[in-house]
């Protein structure tokens, strides 16, 4: 596994695209070198439109379970992604509702509103998907200082 590692670290050291893309994600809090290494793969390797597209493709859209005019029951998410990237992203939003603040302030406006805990905690991993799609599209890192929804 360190090996790998090595090589994975190795590789993206060598391609001064890959490492530009792989400093931006790593700026933004709660991001580590595990999702860095991931996200730089899956941002380099596929051409996303716009951030709602991401999160479609790692499955971290609601959803609502409906026939016709009736809707049976309360909206999820909708899984419909790669799993494996769904779990990765679980433990950084863990970490980044306490430590970044767009995260966090998105989490705690919905605590407030009466959601569930871990119904915020899937927005939040959405909205840490939006942030790694933002700061490696428009090319500029993580700034904490920009407008928040409050």
């Amino acid at each position: 596994m360190q090996a790998l590692q090595q090589a994975i670290d190795k590789h993206i050291d060598d391609d001064p695209d890959l490492k530009q893309i792989w400093d931006l994600l790593h700026s933004i809090p709660g991001v580590g070198q595990r999702v860095a290494d991931h996200f730089t793969a899956l941002l380099s390797g596929r051409d996303f439109k716009s951030a709602e597209q991401l999160a479609a493709y790692l499955g971290l859209v609601p959803t609502q379970w409906q026939s016709g005019s009736s809707i049976k029951g309360r909206p999820r998410m909708s899984k419909a992604g790669s799993a494996s990237l769904r779990q990765l992203l679980y433990m950084p939003a863990v970490v980044a509702i306490r430590c970044n603040p767009h995260v966090k302030a998105l989490y705690e406006r919905l605590l407030a509103k009466g959601k569930a805990k871990m119904s915020a905690l899937g927005a939040a991993m959405h909205k840490l998907a939006q942030l790694c799609f933002g700061v490696v599209h428009s090319g500029q890192p993580y700034r904490a200082d920009w407008p928040t929804k409050a």
